[in-house]
């Protein structure tokens, strides 16, 4: 019984000065070494670090009832997305500390700082996990693995985004465009030459029919219930960044964890039918006499790097993949692939209706450069890879989209050990939080006109370029980037080549951010047939 005791009290005691130390010591001490080195930033409290302060600032900016919206000639929406950067960047300068909890967050909106930490290759910098409930978004595929294990889904993902199959996938990225396009028309005509359609909802569900065609070979009724399951993962995992998570609570059967378990299971299931229809296919064509091959898209690849070796051949290293990392694959992509593109699409619409004379320019360059190709209603060609390539005036007007509302506002890393940055020497396990969307409107980088929309910018690429940091830049810049530019090419050109688009008098102009920035209220739009 003694024993028994004193191995409490030793347990209670190492407990005890655990949590001491988590909550109290470290903060002061990495407070002071940064400190003494001019990096300040809001006090550390208790538990909450700054989080406090953040979800107050949200709330005053919101409004009562989370009311609060712009004009829509304003971009400005930093105050409702970015409040905390907005009020301490002018105290404490573009690279400060502040408090996620007890973990120390620095923020680094100087440009040329953070692309010295996004272009490092040599692992100080890993993608950083913030909450557990990401893992149940995103999984551990390419977005969050690190080290051998990101070079390992690298290898089997990166060739499924090539410019060969890219210039394959230009047609099915059309043909969804076009199926979308020929609804808005009858709708359209049944309502009198106009209508007013939510556009938000639309381009979710294209972009998933696309992601689910060009990489798993499905469609978006195949899986619709993984992007369904996979929007009600967003929201949990984005209310959870916001508060205080208490060791080990994702263990607990507390109704938002059953919930995020259901849900989880849901995506798996889904997923590992997907996959399973997919070898069964395999294993008939073989059946008959034929290659057996799992086929050339994204899914296709990542199961032949998971098949065993056959029977005889000297193969003797495991799979480059394992099962369970091809459904977090999957589940990264059903999820980037579709979610990033959604929202890129709504805000450039948006933009489109709100500057009518680059509505106008573009739509007389798309009908120009993809001549013939479903010009008229009786023309069934598609736009090329190439024809889409020609599209100068759009590739502009989508980075200054891209510039002003960059579908992911933050970017996130941490330090994997202490490291020196922008002539700071910062602790291990530090989080490291990119601004982008407040980086993005600095007028010392971008000239007293960061915050008007001016595609011009970009005329000749180089400078403008080099600050963007949409699709972050570096190692792990989005494998995606090209795929998205060219869908959300394939989608603008479709729409304009038939309709006028006007914002409805419903709109409410409130960007809010769900991890991805969206219309608060959606994008109800006025669409009008634009008669050739």
């Amino acid at each position: 019984m003694g024993y028994g005791w004193a191995l409490a009290a030793v347990l209670a005691t190492w407990c005890l000065l655990d949590a001491l130390s988590r909550l109290v010591w470290r903060p002061r001490a990495v407070a002071a070494a940064l400190r003494r080195q001019g990096v300040r930033g809001p006090g550390y409290r208790l538990l909450v670090g700054s989080l406090g302060d953040i979800n107050k600032l949200r709330a005053d900016a919101a409004g009562a009832g989370g009311a609060a919206a712009l004009d829509v000639a304003s971009h400005d929406f930093i105050p409702f997305v970015q409040p905390q950067f907005r009020q301490w960047i002018p105290l404490y300068g573009r690279v400060f500390l502040y408090w996620f909890g007890w973990t120390p967050d620095m923020c680094v909106a100087d440009v040329e700082v953070a692309k010295q930490v996004l272009s490092d290759r040599t692992g100080l910098f890993p993608k950083n996990v913030t909450t557990p409930m990401l893992l149940k978004l995103f999984g551990r595929g390419l977005v969050l693995a690190n080290g051998d294990e990101w070079q390992r889904h690298k290898k089997v993902v990166h060739p499924a985004f090539n410019t060969d199959k890219l210039k394959m996938m230009t047609a099915t990225m059309a043909g969804v465009a076009r199926s979308m396009v020929s609804r808005w028309e009858e709708k359209v005509a049944s309502h009198g030459g106009k209508v007013v359609i939510e556009l938000s909802s639309q381009f979710e569900e294209l972009t998933a029919d696309v992601i689910s065609h060009t990489a798993f070979g499905s469609s978006y009724a195949e899986g619709k219930q993984v992007f369904m399951a996979i929007k009600e993962l967003q929201f949990i995992a984005f209310s959870s960044l916001l508060s205080v998570q208490i060791p080990g609570s994702r263990y607990f059967p507390t109704k938002k964890n059953l919930k995020v378990w259901r849900l989880d299971r849901k995506v798996r299931s889904t997923l590992m039918q997907i996959i399973s229809n997919r070898l069964a296919a395999a294993a008939k064509e073989k059946a008959g006499g034929g290659g057996g091959g799992y086929g050339e898209d994204l899914l296709g690849l990542m199961l032949e790097a998971s098949a065993p070796p056959e029977l005889g051949t000297k193969r003797r290293q495991p799979p480059v993949l394992s099962m369970d990392e091809i459904i977090d694959e999957c589940k990264t992509f059903f999820f980037a692939g579709q979610e990033t593109t959604s929202h890129l699409l709504s805000w450039t619409m948006f933009l489109l209706s709100t500057h009518p004379d680059w509505q106008d320019k573009l739509r007389e360059e798309a009908v120009r450069e993809c001549a013939g190709a479903g010009a008229g209603d009786d023309d069934d060609q598609l736009p090329t890879y190439d024809m889409l390539g020609k599209l100068k005036l759009l590739n502009q007007f989508l980075l200054e989209t891209l510039r002003l509302y960059s579908p992911v506002p933050a970017i996130r890393r941490r330090t994997a050990a202490a490291v020196e940055m922008g002539g700071v020497t910062v602790p291990g396990g530090t989080m490291l939080t990119f601004p982008i969307a407040t980086m993005h409107r600095d007028e010392e980088v971008w000239g007293a006109d960061a915050g008007v929309f001016d595609p011009m910018r970009f005329d000749g690429g180089g400078g403008a370029m080099a600050k963007l940091l949409s699709f972050s830049t570096g190692p792990r810049a989005c494998v995606g980037q090209s795929f998205a530019m060219v869908e959300a090419k394939a989608v603008v050109a479709a729409i304009l080549r038939r309709f006028r688009l006007e914002l409805s008098p419903e709109y409410v102009h409130a960007p809010t951010d769900v991890i991805t920035l969206r219309p608060k209220h959606g994008l109800p739009m006025v669409v009008t047939r634009v008669h050739a």
